[in-house]
């Protein structure tokens, strides 16, 4: 070995300013005493990785969390001492080891909220029980606790005979194996230990997963029916291990993972700080009657600004919905719903402000604000007077669902029609002739067939689908068939993949993977340049990946995983709808 500074200081001036950049992986330590302390092992396995290590100390101020997690690509969560039974509300059994207080409330803090942020997430050991006990898990004091528990069938079953018992806290060296866990087949660490689904590793452990909750599923188990290995149900980077991978010749590939999966998180961001990224059709603003906190994380909507934020969304369209029966006057129930939401960007103006065209959400984004832009859900709200369509264009209404579930006065439905009109009425003739002249958008989304095909030849201007899937995929009357979609991208129109599941799928619990599906469905009938994204988000939309305005950075990853290039991304997150409603601007100005 060499001692001279400068020889090292000449390799790194050699390089700049060309420097590798690597993402960067928190890391929780231990507390002993009065030292925050840290195995050598984890954070030279990251450098192996190709990660750059960033040690994180057991601190439970939330300020420090939240800068901590804006400043990582992927978090390690460590092993070490046992949790308090209290944080599950348990009291203490006579077989709980050590625990360690100081860490409890730290790790439980930043594991929830990067789980908020979609940060990719492996647990070890300890780690994997933080996971357990985050993220609506169940976790046992000890293990001796689980043998009775495991044969009265409690968890799942391994693929051959349980033992009576098994040691799982090792007196041989750390880098010793000692039992063996077998890996189901299709999970993540099938794919890590590839073509193994028997492997051997190490045990330092007191307690473990009980349950793993609804978010994970277990993908590993020992002879005795202890869980090994839990993974997201919900197409998320995220695991845990229950044996220490960073002390094994072949643990690696765990730490390869986290790494790659970081990768994937940077370009996630770094995208969605470039582009703007547009919700087409949520309907939040029909719960905001309930007393939502709309500038807090409130459990009862699904888009919110904590939600917005934590999925790097710039935009959001909400609609005014008008149910089919409705007793009170339509306009005025239209326009005390924008009443509130204007409220509420009123009560927020730091941070959100309304948008009527893509100049306004750009100049929005340019201020740090989110931008949310009105629409209505269904044409009753102009309670029969043409007129109305331009009081709504003047209050910044973007699109008009023309109809909803059930026919109305301009036109039949998808759903629940009994045909009044053979398709678009004489007056919702006349609408869509004065929504082209105010620049107001024509949809689609819940017109019945005819009235589609009406819609696209009255109109001037392409007419869009602001929240339908397809029905290639899912035979539903709401979903557009492959004709409507080559039609309507012939006439320059768009349509928007929807969350709603039984849109989705038949049978079965849909997940963004069926989203994607569609997404991809449509693209290949219609081409990129007129497909994006409608959530229905508090209108029954949602699934497993992407649940909310939280995981939105969630399906950013799923499209590079993908490989679809930053301009594609681009486009499928609102670029192909600004694109029509820039163009619609343009063909009125004329």
């Amino acid at each position: 070995m060499t001692y001279s500074l400068q020889s090292y200081l000449d390799k790194v001036y050699s390089r700049y300013p060309e420097a590798e950049k690597r993402p960067v992986v928190g890391i929780t330590t231990n507390y002993e005493g009065c030292d925050a302390t840290l195995r050598d092992r984890y954070y030279k396995q990251i450098v192996a990785a190709g990660g750059v290590p960033l040690l994180i100390p057991p601190v439970a101020d939330t300020d420090v969390i939240i800068n901590t997690l804006d400043s990582i690509d992927a978090l390690l969560l460590t092993g070490g001492g046992d949790y308090n039974p209290l944080w599950a509300g348990e009291q203490p059994i006579p077989e709980l080891h050590n625990i360690n207080a100081e860490r409890d409330l730290p790790e439980l803090l930043i594991t929830r909220l990067a789980y908020n942020r979609q940060i990719p997430m492996l647990g070890i050991c300890r780690g994997i029980q933080t996971l357990a006990m985050a993220l609506d898990g169940v976790v046992a004091q000890d293990i001796s606790l689980l043998r009775t528990e495991n044969n009265e069938s409690r968890i799942p079953a391994p693929p051959y005979p349980r033992t009576s018992e098994l040691k799982h806290s090792q007196d041989a060296d750390r880098s010793e194996t000692t039992h063996s866990v077998t890996i189901v087949e299709d999970s993540l660490l099938a794919q890590i230990y590839s073509p193994s689904t028997v492997i051997n590793v190490n045990s330092f452990h007191h307690q473990a997963v009980r349950t793993p909750g609804p978010r994970f599923r277990v993908t590993a188990t020992a002879p005795d029916g202890v869980i090994e290995a839990i993974e997201s149900t919900e197409y998320k980077p995220i695991m845990g291990v229950q044996w220490h991978p960073e002390w094994l010749a072949d643990g690696l590939p765990l730490f390869q993972w986290l790494v790659d999966e970081a990768r994937l998180f940077t370009k996630s961001k770094e995208l969605h700080s470039k582009i703007i990224t547009l919700d087409t059709h949520c309907d939040t603003p029909m719960l905001f009657p309930r007393n939502i906190r709309f500038d807090q994380r409130d459990s009862r909507i699904l888009v919110d600004l904590h939600k917005m934020t934590e999925g790097r969304q710039q935009a959001v369209t909400m609609a005014a919905y008008l149910p089919q029966t409705l007793e009170e006057d339509p306009k005025a129930y239209a326009d005390n719903i924008f009443d509130k939401i204007e409220e509420i960007i009123s009560d927020n103006a730091d941070f959100i402000a309304q948008a009527r065209t893509p100049d306004e959400i750009e100049e929005n984004w340019q201020q740090g604000k989110k931008s949310i832009l009105f629409a209505i859900e269904n044409g009753l709200a102009l309670n029969h007077d043409l007129r109305n369509v331009e009081h709504f264009a003047r209050r910044g209404v973007t699109y008009i669902t023309l109809c909803h579930n059930g026919d109305n006065d301009l036109c039949d439905a998808a759903s629940r029609s009994v045909g009044t009109h053979g398709g678009v009425s004489e007056f919702g003739a006349e609408v869509i002739r004065e929504m082209n002249r105010l620049g107001v958008l024509v949809d689609l989304s819940h017109g019945g067939e005819k009235s589609f095909y009406d819609a696209l030849d009255i109109s001037s201007v392409p007419i869009v689908c602001s929240h339908s899937s397809c029905r290639a995929l899912c035979d539903h009357p709401r979903n557009l068939t492959d004709d409507q979609l080559r039609a309507l991208a012939r006439k320059g129109g768009v349509a928007h993949v929807t969350l709603y599941p039984g849109f989705l799928r038949k049978e079965g619990e849909a997940s963004i993977l069926d989203a994607l599906e569609h997404l991809e469905h449509a693209i290949r009938i219609m081409g990129i340049e007129h497909v994006g994204l409608g959530t229905d988000f508090d209108g029954d939309g949602g699934v497993p990946g992407l649940a909310d305005s939280s995981e939105m950075l969630n399906y950013t990853r799923h499209l590079l995983r993908r490989r679809y290039s930053d301009s594609d991304i681009e486009l499928l997150w609102g670029g192909n709808w600004l694109r029509l409603m820039r163009n619609i601007s343009s063909d009125i100005s004329r």
